[in-house]
C-alpha cells in the first residue's frame, strides 16, 4: 500500500516538472515571436522612410521658356519696274502670298514650282503690280542709294595709332661738374684743417655727392684727396644746396662731383 502511494507521488512531481517546462518553453516562444514581429514592423517602417526620402530627392526641373522669335524685318523683296516713271509709295501684290517662314499661314496646297509672285509683306496691299517702295537713303535696311535689297555693311573706322610710349625717366641722373655747379644755390666753403697748417698741407679733394629730388645733399663721399683734408671737404659738401633737377617735368635724383682746392693764403 505504501509503495503505491510513493509511486503516485513521484509521478505527480514528474508531471508537474514537465508541465512547468512546457509552459516555460511556450512562453519563451511567444516572447520570441512577439519580439520578431516588432522588429519586422520597425524594419519595414525604416524601409518605407528610406523610400520616401529617395522619392523626395527626385524633383522635376522645368525647361526654360523658349525665347520669342524676333519680328521679321520688312525688306524690299523685289525691285520696282524699270519702265515706271515714279517709284511705288506702298508695297503692292497681285496675289497675297505669305512667306514660307511664317508658320501661322500654311498653304492649303503644296506645290513643287515656286510662285512668280513674291511673298507679301506686312504692309502689302492688293495692286496691279508686284512692287516695293525703295528704302530711304541712310536706312539700315539697305545700302545708301540702293533699292533696299543690298544689306548695309558697317565698316568700322580705322583705329587711331597707338600713343607713343612715355619716355622712361631714370631714377638717378649723372651730371657733369659744370652742370652741377650751375644748379648750386649755396656752396659751403670748407674750413682749413688745423693739422694741415703746421705741415703746410695743400691739395685738391674731389667729393662724390648724391642730391635728392628737393635739391638736398643726402650723401657725400670723397673719391680723391689727402686724408687730413677729406673730412672738411665732405662736411662742406653736405651743407651745400641745389635747385631740383627736372626731367620730363619730373624731379629726379642727381649724382655729380664737387672739387675743393685747399690752398694756404
Amino acid at each position: 500500500m505504501f509503495n503505491n502511494l510513493i509511486e503516485s507521488t513521484s509521478h505527480a512531481k514528474e508531471f508537474k516538472r514537465r508541465g512547468s517546462f512546457l509552459l516555460f518553453t511556450t512562453a519563451t516562444y511567444v516572447v520570441l515571436i512577439v519580439i520578431t514581429g516588432v522588429v519586422s514592423i520597425y524594419a519595414y517602417d525604416a524601409h518605407l522612410d528610406a523610400q520616401s526620402t529617395e522619392l523626395e530627392i527626385l524633383t522635376f526641373v522645368p525647361l526654360p521658356p523658349a525665347e520669342a522669335a524676333p519680328p521679321d524685318v520688312i525688306r524690299n523683296t523685289i525691285k520696282p519696274a524699270s519702265n515706271s516713271d515714279k517709284p511705288p509709295t506702298q508695297s503692292t501684290r497681285t496675289v497675297m502670298i505669305s512667306s514660307t517662314s511664317d508658320p501661322t499661314h500654311v498653304p492649303p496646297k503644296v506645290g513643287t514650282i515656286a510662285s512668280p509672285v513674291p511673298p507679301a509683306r506686312r504692309d502689302s496691299v492688293i495692286g496691279p503690280t508686284n512692287a516695293d517702295p525703295p528704302t530711304p537713303a541712310g536706312s539700315n535696311r539697305g545700302g545708301s542709294g540702293g533699292t533696299g535689297n543690298t544689306p548695309m555693311v558697317d565698316i568700322p573706322d580705322t583705329p587711331p595709332p597707338p600713343a607713343p610710349p612715355a619716355p622712361a625717366i631714370p631714377k638717378l641722373l649723372k651730371v657733369s661738374q659744370g652742370v652741377l655747379t650751375s644748379k648750386a644755390l649755396f656752396l659751403a666753403t670748407p674750413n682749413y684743417p688745423p693739422l694741415a697748417r703746421p705741415i703746410k698741407l695743400q691739395g685738391i679733394v674731389t667729393v662724390q655727392v648724391l642730391i635728392d629730388e628737393t635739391g638736398k645733399v643726402i650723401s657725400a663721399k670723397a673719391v680723391s684727396g689727402h686724408p687730413i683734408l677729406v673730412p672738411e671737404a665732405q662736411r662742406a659738401a653736405m651743407q651745400s644746396r641745389f635747385s631740383p633737377t627736372l626731367l620730363s617735368n619730373q624731379p629726379v635724383k642727381v649724382s655729380g662731383v664737387i672739387t675743393y682746392n685747399f690752398k694756404l693764403q
